[in-house]
């Protein structure tokens, strides 16, 4: 519960057909099970207390009267287990019969939902035995108390309130338009969903569609929980086809013909960024005749039963990677072509230092000479040695222009710089702030002023995570006329340059592999006995720790407290919390302090979901304070 998270579960009993005495007996064990598991939210499926398939053994009296007394054990059985259970259970009122959702919780019974949406086609006769519910909600009589029964009921948690629960029952899902995307506009965050679907050949494919695709559009979580193979299989069979989905992304799902019950976090948090992010996320100014019941779940930390994943902008499995690594590449190269073409630029010209970012840079500028049928000599590939470059870095450089058919220009850059120490009364000996940036700066402008001789465009280098942290030398290599690595975080350059790679010829792959083998590094420091002496992740921190903040911050606004929780348990083994706290530290204070020169960045293009695009995706006032961000790690 705390940092937003909730666990949920989906449940598939073993149903015993028009037995709500051992349907009631196993329900009640799985309750019991799934809260000693963690699990707050429980979902049983449709009709869980009588089994789906009762055929008209629903009008009969002993049956409804079974459920109904199995109904008030489960009811007194909540009341010492943390959670909200929904159980699904014939409801007969003033001579009509519905297929409910009870939601029970603490002792009670908190409402009753009924299934609008019957279906009466194909294998389905439900109009035969049931009556369509309500939508507006009124008052019946159950269990000798007075319950809410209607559709439009919001199960709200008190100690919680990203956590508010509304249910849907089976076909309702599959209308045009299902009622959760009405809970959901009026503030539901999590949608239960309690089923009898049947199987059929290729129906678990679009039933995981439909779910997948409802909690993506709605920005919502979504449980639901399908009757298995103890049902009646007179002429269908039933999977137990559960699922639990949040905002899109498949979380679990039960295997077919499984019985039992499978479990989720939700993130509450993240799900509630993703809303106020979404302007169009169009909330319902009034009740529309919504009833909010509230329930209590006691205060606790959620523990995380999946792993994390240490690279969110990378995906883990190898052929979605390599199927996002060419898109990324193609909107890259796109972007660079069409600003070539806007401009009648006759060149491009790209400062080459044998590291990773000049790498992709290059390989990008290529792929948009050849989408424009440009010759590959028009792209002016420029080596700058100066104080602290390397032979390794320089003979990386050299073969891979070679390699890749560009223009090979080489302007050394030492005299001019020392030249330029002696104009401003720069001690050479004295390797300090001015004596980095000099060298950056000459850089910058030998590229300008070849791109003018040459009627070109400056290809900037610069990705995602140094824009992040500020590590770029202002008006330096911060600059250029087109940035195509700028939404492009570290991480991620080197899974793209590994991707060209492993499909390159021998002589480039093996370039490309030793240009990912060399140390991320500015090269602005004089090398120590031929190697380099400037590392950058030692310091500013491994771009893989900050990468994992960036994304969280960004793109979910998480507090400290919470990026930390998913980091410890992300990079368990690799770095301890101490380690991670004193990044953490440094990557807000660099965030913060650095915006100045995010708010004058040259033109590139957004690739993924988190840029920081002064025009796009981040407002930020560079003259913002840390504070409150930093003293919460300090805390930590």
């Amino acid at each position: 519960m705390k940092d937003g998270w909730i666990r949920s579960a989906a449940c598939t009993v073993n149903v015993t057909v028009a037995d709500p005495i051992a349907n009631g007996e196993a329900i009640r064990e799985m309750m019991r099970q799934t809260s000693e598991d963690g699990c707050r939210v429980v979902v049983f499926p449709e009709l869980s207390i009588t089994a789906y398939t009762c055929g008209d053994l629903f009008f009969q009296e002993p049956l409804l009267r079974s459920a109904e007394e199995e109904l008030s054990l489960i009811v007194q059985e909540s009341e010492d287990l943390p959670g909200i259970f929904f159980v699904g259970f014939p409801f007969s009122w003033k001579g009509k019969l519905y297929n409910t959702a009870a939601a029970v919780s603490g002792g009670q019974i908190l409402g009753l939902v009924p299934k609008r949406f019957l279906p009466n086609y194909h294998e389905f006769y439900e109009r035969r035995q049931f009556t369509p519910g309500p939508e507006e909600v009124t008052t019946v009589r159950l269990l000798g108390k007075d319950v809410p029964f209607g559709s439009k009921l919001l199960f709200h948690c008190e100690e919680m309130p990203t956590l508010t629960i509304a249910a849907e029952i089976c076909e309702d899902l599959w209308v045009p338009d299902p009622p959760s995307t009405s809970h959901c506009l009026h503030g539901a965050t999590l949608i239960v969903n309690l089923s009898a679907s049947n199987e059929l050949t290729g129906k678990s494919d679009y039933r995981r569609s439909l779910i997948e695709n409802q909690s993506a559009r709605l920005y919502c979580g979504y449980v639901y929980a399908a009757a298995g193979p103890g049902e009646s299989t007179g002429d269908l069979v039933f999977s137990g086809d559960s699922m639990i989905a949040d905002a899109g992304r498949l979380k679990a799902e039960n295997t077919l013909y499984r019985e039992g019950y499978i479990s989720s976090e939700i993130d509450l948090y993240a799900l509630q960024s993703y809303r106020q992010e979404m302007t169009t996320f169009a909330v319902s100014p009034d009740d529309d005749g919504y009833v909010t019941i509230p329930f209590h779940l006691p205060v606790e930390e959620t523990a995380l039963s999946g792993k994390v994943d240490p690279a969110p902008f990378v995906p883990s499995d190898a052929g979605k990677r390599a199927q996002r690594c060419q898109e990324i590449l193609a909107i890259q190269a796109m972007g660079l072509r069409k600003r070539l073409a806007h401009t009648h630029a006759k060149a491009a010209v790209i400062g080459i230092s044998g590291g990773l970012d000049s790498t992709l840079a290059l390989l990008v500028t290529v792929k948009a000479f050849d989408l424009l049928g440009l010759p590959r000599k028009g792209i002016k590939a420029v080596t700058m040695p100066g104080f602290g470059t390397t032979d390794r870095t320089y003979t990386n450089a050299v073969d891979l222009i070679r390699i890749l058919g560009a223009d090979f220009i080489e302007v050394p850059i030492g005299p001019s710089v020392l030249q330029h120490f002696k104009d401003i009364g720069q001690d050479p000996e004295n390797h300090d702030v001015t004596y980095e940036n000099g060298q950056a700066r000459e850089r910058t402008q030998i590229l300008m002023d070849i791109a003018n001789k040459e009627n070109g465009l400056v290809i900037g280098t610069g990705d995602l995570s140094e824009l992040a942290l500020g590590w770029a030398t202002y008006n330096g290599d911060h600059m250029s006329m087109y940035g195509v690595n700028a939404s492009v975080p570290k991480t991620l350059v080197r899974f793209l340059v590994r991707h060209v790679a492993e499909e390159s010829e021998e002589d480039l792959k093996k370039v490309l592999f030793d240009v990912l083998d060399t140390p991320v590094s500015p090269e602005l420091l004089p090398p120590k006995d031929g190697e380099i002496a400037q590392k950058t992740e030692d310091i500013v921190g491994p771009y893989e720790l900050h990468d994992f903040f960036l994304y969280y911050v960004m793109r979910f606004g998480f507090s400290p407290r919470k990026i930390l929780r998913l980091a410890e348990n992300a990079f368990e083994g690799t770095y301890d919390r101490e380690t991670i706290l004193k990044w953490m530290r440094n990557f807000y204070w660099r965030f913060f302090a650095q915006q100045f020169k995010r708010s004058c960045l040259p033109d590139g293009p957004k690739v993924g979901s988190v840029a920081l695009s002064p025009r796009g995706d981040w407002r930020m006032p560079s003259d913002a304070v840390s504070r409150i961000w930093i003293e919460e790690v300090k805390a930590l």
